[in-house]
């Protein structure tokens, strides 16, 4: 498994609530994909324009030739393609042994 974090920085309020409104709509694809095993959405406290969507993918191939080329990105990308201009950083991660879960 890979963590995917997408962090945006959006500084008027209104697009922030948008963004967050696009992704409810996103996550349709998002559950209806067999390489998607989870996903967040956080808006930072301290400085509210900071966002992070966290999504867990079987592997980052999986994201990028499975997803990325399959029937459920077409209504993903359609839902916050408005928002990929404001993307800070976008990376692949894999999770190491460090971790606590409750």
């Amino acid at each position: 498994m890979v963590v995917e974090y997408i962090r945006y920085s959006i500084l008027d309020p209104a697009r922030q609530k948008a963004l967050i409104v696009s992704y409810q709509r996103a996550a349709k694809s998002l559950d209806a994909a067999s390489e998607c095993h989870a996903y967040e959405l956080s808006q930072c406290e301290e400085e509210p324009s900071s966002l992070v969507l966290r999504i867990e993918w079987d592997s980052t191939r999986a994201h990028l030739n499975g997803f990325r080329k399959g029937p459920h990105f077409r209504e993903f990308f359609a839902a916050i393609g408005d928002y990929v201009k404001e993307i800070a950083e976008m990376r692949h991660y894999q999770v190491t042994d460090v971790a606590r879960h409750k």
